[in-house]
């Protein structure tokens, strides 16, 4: 008999098991610490209005996404690791949202993005900054996302205050001093009329009217009653397209034609669809470039890509912003590096420093530990001929 007894002739197999044992709860560590990567992918989720009453802007934001991610993983991916975006449907409701939320968290979502609307990223945001789970492109430009600083949120558009101040600004410089505004009662309409009020301050004065409406509505006869009394001489609009194309016409068929604007939120192309010849000249703020300047190295790019995986589908500046929002993402999970964690794609995103992004002179991405938002430019643009069009000279606006 060995001397060592029975139990040594097992030995090697013992020493096997527990280096296996150990390897299985490296990996189980390592899993616990990093949801949602694995060797081979990536998984991020969202939560977006595909269905309800602004299904264009959601449907529109994930598009764009997807484009990118896809021409990215035909490319092998990031560190050989494939984007898998996972999308869910909130109705831009926000008794919709935690549950929402939960089932991404249930899915084990690395990170998330790709979100629509201020009234659910209201919600969206505290649970994520609970969970620490990052948080890249918002299609809104509510205030409370950029201030306080929230480590977990990574913003990429300008905000609404950036797209009230342009507005303002310009109006005060023709001489338009009257200004209203009729908006969505909600976190949405309220921001960006905190974001007028702001604006007017600096020239002392205040909006000679406001007027609301019910989130999701068109019904907005009461509000815009109480606009028009005021006989205000440009009017910022606060909703999604449908309502937006709602106090056009009724305003119109009215007689009363002051100088109509509103923020990128609008959906451009959808509300020029619904407001018909009404649309014409209103003036909708953006926070991307054009879509026609292909000269731009991203715009291309976006175009190229949203033929390829999207075909059939115009370009829209809501599904360019969604194709920016996922560069984002992407430019954070190669500076992070292969061994990623949420961390260090927080981390990675703030080392973005004046980073040209192909979208032009005005839009350079830059970021830092206490800022995180990554551009400030706005773009106006105003309906002529059914299409919007960068307004360069304000100079006829309100004449």
């Amino acid at each position: 008999m060995n001397r060592f007894g029975a139990g040594s002739v097992c030995f090697p197999a013992r020493v096997a098991f527990c280096l296996l044992f150990t390897f299985l709860i490296a990996i189980s560590s390592a899993s616990a610490e990093t949801p949602g990567v694995t060797e081979n992918s990536i998984l991020i989720g969202s939560c977006s209005a595909l269905d309800g009453p602004v299904s264009f802007l959601g449907r529109q934001t994930v598009m764009g996404a997807s484009a990118y991610l896809h021409m990215i993983n035909d490319e092998s991916g990031v560190f050989g690791r494939k984007i898998q975006l996972q999308a869910f449907d909130d109705s831009y409701d926000p008794d919709k949202a935690p549950a929402c939320f939960k089932r991404m968290t249930k899915e084990g979502v690395f990170a998330l993005g790709f979100f629509v609307g201020t009234p659910t990223a209201k919600v969206y945001v505290p649970l994520a900054q609970e969970e620490k789970i990052p948080v890249v492109g918002l299609f809104t430009g509510a205030q409370m996302l950029y201030e306080p600083l929230k480590h977990e949120v990574i913003n990429v558009r300008a905000s609404y205050y950036d797209e009230t101040r342009e507005q303002v600004d310009k109006l005060w410089e023709q001489n338009i001093r009257k200004i209203g505004v009729i908006y969505q009662d909600d976190p949405f309409g309220k921001t960006v009329l905190d974001g007028v009020k702001l604006a007017l301050q600096k020239h002392n004065a205040v909006p000679v009217a406001t007027g609301t409406f019910t989130r999701g509505s068109v019904e907005i006869e009461a509000g815009l009653r109480q606009v028009i009394a005021a006989r205000p001489q440009a009017v910022v609009m606060v909703g999604p397209y449908a309502s937006a194309a709602a106090i056009v016409k009724q305003a119109h068929a009215a007689g009363w034609r002051p100088q109509f604007l509103t923020v990128s939120f609008v959906g451009t192309e959808k509300f020029i669809q619904e407001a018909g010849a009404d649309a014409e000249g209103t003036i909708i703020t953006q926070v991307m470039p054009p879509y026609d300047r292909t000269d731009y190295a991203t715009v291309a790019m976006y175009r190229k890509c949203l033929t390829k995986y999207s075909p059939g589908e115009p370009p829209t500046f809501t599904s360019l912003e969604g194709f920016v929002d996922a560069m984002v993402v992407v430019e954070g999970l190669k500076r992070a590096g292969k061994d990623v964690t949420r961390e260090k794609f927080i981390a990675a995103i703030e080392s973005i420093h004046e980073m040209n992004a192909g979208l032009g002179p005005r839009l350079v991405l830059n970021y830092s530990a206490t800022d995180h938002k990554g551009f400030d430019s706005v773009y106006p643009t105003i309906v002529k001929g059914g299409q919007p069009v960068l307004l360069t000279d304000w100079s006829s606006v309100g004449k």
